[in-house]
């Protein structure tokens, strides 16, 4: 159902090859633009699925009214100018992107073909749009911070560890201001001083972390991050090395050996965008589209990643987990 072929830079799928050879099918044909920091590859990554299925639940079909290109930058920033562009030129009806380096991108790239996010912490404050409520220009879409989710993270490392008196912030970016600022709040009052800790490809997770031990950090917070979480595998086992115990930003590291994430549920932030490209598609404008919030987060605990590590989780944390890995 989701097979592509290759089309110059990007990848367009059969409906493409048919017009190309001058078998039109039936029907518009739509298509649509995948920008992301993510990997490079012949197509739609896993990553995406939730959002292809919802396409067809919505009744686009590769194959008959739906084309994809997709443009991944392999977590090389520099990269992505170029590839916004290619997708514009390919004359697509909207662009999906993952965070803000990627809709910025896209944003520098055009101001007509609608935009839809999915992974931006804070919208507003990187200038992708005027307001949640009333986005103005072509950017809407979801973002994955709500006020206070960061406190969470905090909150919940120190409950596991009371005795730490330094966490490290590991990240590839700089994260949004308020979510620093969250950070730090939330560690001042707990007592807990927070450092920035940042790498750049898979090869500074262990010198970040031997660092972050040096420097007496108790524990690891992860915010949004491609970097890490395409490479979480590693990154989970270089913590567990070190024995650091972490929180993460998304579920997939937890079920890549973990120790905890606060979350709302990205496959369902990549359904909502499905929605979204269809009311794009009917004709409503990214203007008059308000910026959806996650409403749920759930916190999903590793026990197995507990015990490798020495560590008890507190009844009082169990009790508010949403899921329990054993």
């Amino acid at each position: 159902m989701f097979g592509l072929v290759s089309s110059g830079l990007g990848l367009f799928n059969e409906a493409e090859a048919l017009a190309a050879a001058g078998a039109q099918p039936a029907g518009r044909v739509w298509r649509i633009g995948i920008l992301t920091l993510g990997e490079e590859s012949a197509g739609p990554t896993i990553w995406w699925q939730p959002l292809l299925e919802e396409l067809h639940a919505l009744n686009y079909d590769q194959g008959r009214n739906l084309a994809i290109k997709y443009a991944g930058a392999d977590t090389k920033p520099d990269r992505l100018s170029v590839l916004a562009h290619d997708i514009v030129n390919a004359g697509v009806d909207v662009i999906v992107t993952t965070g803000p380096l990627e809709t910025r991108a896209a944003k520098a790239a055009t101001s007509t073909i609608p935009i839809v996010m999915t992974l931006v912490s804070d919208p507003v404050s990187a200038g992708l749009v005027a307001g949640l409520a009333h986005p103005g220009g072509n950017v809407t879409g979801l973002t994955t911070v709500v006020p206070g989710l960061y406190q969470k993270f905090v909150e919940f490392l120190h409950e596991l560890v009371p005795s730490a008196k330094r966490f490290a912030l590991v990240v590839a970016l700089d994260p949004a201001p308020q979510i620093w600022q969250e950070i730090k709040e939330s560690g001042l009052a707990l007592g807990v001083t927070l450092v920035n800790l940042h790498v750049s490809g898979p090869s500074d997770f262990e010198p970040a972390l031997i660092r972050a031990r040096k420097e007496g950090a108790g524990g690891v917070i992860v915010t949004p991050d491609v970097l890490t979480q395409i490479h979480r595998h590693k990154f989970v086992q270089v913590t567990l090395m070190h024995r650091l115990p972490a929180i993460y930003w998304a579920r997939d590291y937890v079920d890549a050996g973990g120790l905890m994430s606060y979350s709302a549920n990205l496959a369902e932030l990549r359904r909502r965008a499905a929605h979204y490209v269809d009311r794009l598609l009917r004709g409503t404008k990214p203007a008059d589209l308000p910026v959806e919030r996650p409403t749920k987060f759930d916190l999903v605990i590793n026990l197995k990643t507990a015990k490798a590590l020495g560590l008890t989780i507190p009844p009082s944390l169990l009790a508010r987990a949403d899921q329990v890995i054993e």
